[in-house]
């Protein structure tokens, strides 16, 4: 049969097509979408951090419409883009079906940062990973969600180490044209502009567009040719500068953020603050109630009725406090337009309302106008309890409102490329639709069956995603020395041993989650690396806070050691931690080590990527960890205790760190049977799989807070 070349109007509809998908971060979820765009320019997607948009800008219009007569590559974009298409007009999601009452008015989701993909660089940590993964599960079950942040055109900081091993950082021009966003536009096809009151000063601010799947995140940007420069720095780099700038920042969000979604005509049935750092917004929320004829006492009993509040951290220093003079100053234009006297509104963000001292805290704020609040973990909302009990002195410590709802990761957005395959060359022979089921417990039920998937093959696929981590390693390294040499290239190729058990560790380098903790053990450690028939290395990755002197020196620490101590070689630190170092590592390992200073992390999401890649989490029962061990598919590290002196406690667990690695962890490990499979371990893969990962994803969170908190008043 002779084939026909595409026409004009085939060639542009495809093209237009791929246009809007690279606008819509579904293909940072969908295995087939990313390999179309990688083959279109194999360089420019390892060089533009994977990023769709700027591998069109690559490849010139004319060079595509070529490459599309291609008739099996024409098809494949068919395919692709009739997949995105099903995905967005798919009428029986989960919240059609379940949670109707947020389709027409969607649940508004305020935080200081979301993390989607290496390509939009817009989160520190944590926090923004976990805004991110809930906007891709509101999506993928088709509930009514808007986001709002903030546009950091700098975004986080890059991170090089110098020659004292120290960290520096730089920051990188985001250009809007290459990234994965679009200008919110009025039907005139100009910007959006909305104002808000900061200082004496009336900013102009407007906002781009995320398409999350079905979902818009709406980024508010204050870089317009009316404010004055500093005003138009306000939404430079995420958390940049000192309490004046994050004060200003945190007014544009929440403030800004309702007007925003006012001038759009969302209505949304709940504010759900992300964090303290939005909870601005309920002050604008009680200004409209009073402009409308409401009292100040029954604006705020309104307000907090629309309002849910998620806490996530038990560390001071995440709760921003601002002092009585800053907020004064900040707010001195929005004052002038507040129905009521402005120091009953200074009593809503203090312990204690009468001390005029005190500073105005954004978690009491975000406490005390809303309705219902929660940590990130059960042991989270526990310690939040007590930590909180200051403002319901009238309840004991169990009846303070503050409940939980532990945190989830979006499974497929996590899930590493050639474990993707893996399952999908795997089940297509048994026709399971595993895309559709991957979130489903009975799926991953199968994975006890060792019929189903044989242990010799899930050994094959760990040192397949081993040696993939080596490999990425060596190549990092290799830049980060800039050894560019035949004799350098030899050298790196020799580092890291892929039959060594990999121990993995990639988070923040805050000092409560401990990076050196394993290192106290030095000389045993040493020794360990040194076991020829049971060899362990480490690899470590991790960004510090620009102003966080004592993370950094934990970092110099590590680095040290495994350049200059009898480490070398057995220890490497890769630099620029991000989204693709992150999916590279937890895939990776072996083992995933988190040796957090108990309680002190709220809940910790980065071990949930590893089990659905057959790694194993190694940690401090704290956070997430201490619901998720059940004894047969990871390793503890002490018990569900701690000691209450941190002198004790970091002698403690390091000594128990060091007796679960050389009682379970190697031994485990490397017990073979005469075909050379440690089917122990592998069990525990198994159990990893069957019990972690269909818990722990962010389909189930965002169910529970629809179910628990979105729906309920």
């Amino acid at each position: 049969m002779t084939k026909e070349p595409l026409t004009n109007e085939q060639l542009t509809e495809l093209t237009v097509g791929l246009n809007k998908l690279a606008h819509n971060l579904w293909w940072t979820w969908d295995q087939e979408a990313q390999e179309l765009f990688a083959e279109l320019s194999p360089r420019g997607w390892q060089n533009l951090y994977h990023n769709a948009v700027a591998i069109l800008h690559e490849v010139s219009d004319y060079e595509l419409r070529v490459r599309l007569q291609d008739p099996d590559f024409a098809q494949r974009v068919r395919d692709i883009l009739k997949s995105f298409e099903n995905y967005l007009t798919e009428k029986e999601t989960w919240g059609n079906l379940n949670a109707k009452p947020l389709v027409s008015n969607p649940v508004a989701y305020f935080s200081a940062e979301f993390g989607f993909h290496e390509t939009l660089p817009i989160a520190a940590g944590g926090l923004g990973i976990l805004a991110g993964d809930h906007a891709k599960a509101a999506s993928d079950l088709g509930l009514g969600f808007a986001g709002i942040s903030l546009f950091y055109r700098e975004g986080y900081f890059q991170q090089t180490i110098d020659p004292n091993n120290w960290q520096t950082e730089y920051y990188t021009l985001l250009n809007p044209r290459n990234l994965p966003i679009e200008p919110l536009l009025n039907a005139k096809g100009e910007p959006v502009v909305c104002q808000v009151e900061i200082g004496m000063n009336l900013i102009s601010f407007q906002a781009w567009r995320v398409n999350v799947g079905r979902v818009p995140v709406y980024l508010l940007d204050t870089n317009r040719p009316e404010n004055e420069q500093h005003f138009r720095d306000l939404t430079l780099r995420v958390y940049g500068g000192d309490s004046t700038t994050r004060v200003m920042q945190e007014i544009l969000l929440g403030i800004g953020g309702v007007r925003l979604l006012r001038t759009l005509g969302v209505k949304p049935s709940v504010f759900h603050m992300n964090e303290g750092h939005a909870a601005f917004l309920t002050l604008e929320l009680i200004r409209e109630k009073m402009k409308a004829g409401k009292t100040f006492a029954e604006a705020v009993s309104l307000t907090k009725a629309e309002c849910i509040f998620t806490t996530h951290t038990p560390v001071e220093a995440g709760h921003d406090r601002f002092s009585p003079d800053l907020l004064d100053y900040a707010m001195q234009r929005f004052r002038a337009q507040f129905p009521a006297p402005f120091t009953e509104v200074m009593k809503l963000g203090r312990i204690n309302p009468q001390n005029l001292q005190e500073p105005f805290c954004m978690t009491v704020l975000a406490l005390k106008v809303s309705r219902a609040a929660n940590g990130v973990s059960e042991l989270h909302g526990r310690v939040s309890r007590h930590m909180w009990q200051c403002l319901f002195p009238d309840k004991p410590v169990e009846q303070v409102p503050i409940g939980h709802l532990t945190n989830g990761i979006h499974l497929l957005g996590w899930m590493k490329g050639t474990v993707r395959r893996f399952w999908r060359r795997q089940l297509a022979a048994k026709t399971l639709d595993w895309e559709g089921q991957i979130t489903v417990p009975e799926f991953w039920q199968r994975m006890a069956d060792p019929n189903f998937i044989l242990d010799e093959e899930i050994w094959a696929l760990r040192y397949n995603l081993r040696r993939e981590l080596i490999e990425f390693a060596r190549r990092r390294l290799l830049l980060q020395g800039q050894r560019l040499s035949q004799g350098d290239f030899i050298a790196f190729d020799q580092l890291l041993n892929t039959d060594a058990l990999t121990i993995g560790f990639a988070r923040r380098f805050a000092t409560y989650k401990r990076a050196p903790l394993i290192f106290q053990q030095f000389e045993n450690i040493v020794k360990l690396t040194r076991d020829k028939k049971r060899p362990i290395q480490f690899i470590f990755a991790g960004k510090a806070h620009p102003r966080d002197e004592d993370g950094k020196r934990y970092i110099q620490y590590i680095i040290h050691l495994s350049k200059y101590s009898d480490l070398q070689g057995h220890l490497v630190f890769i630099e620029n931690y991000d989204v693709h170092v992150a999916r590279q590592m937890v895939s990776g390992c072996d083992v995933w080590l988190n040796t957090p200073r108990r309680p002190l992390e709220a809940s910790g999401t980065s071990g949930m990527k590893a089990g659905c890649h057959g790694c194993l989490n190694l940690s401090i029962l704290d956070g997430w960890w201490r619901e998720g061990y059940d004894g047969t598919n990871g390793f503890a590290i002490g018990e569900d205790a701690h000691a209450e002196s941190v002198e004790e406690q970091d002698k403690v667990d390091s000594q128990n760190l060091y007796k679960v690695l050389t009682t379970e962890v190697i031994p485990l490990f490397f017990q073979r049977d005469a075909q050379g499979i440690p089917r122990q371990w592998i069990q525990r893969i198994r159990r990893a799989m069957v019990t972690l990962v269909p818990q722990f994803t962010s389909e189930r969170m965002v169910r529970e807070y629809a179910q628990k908190y979105y729906l309920t008043r």
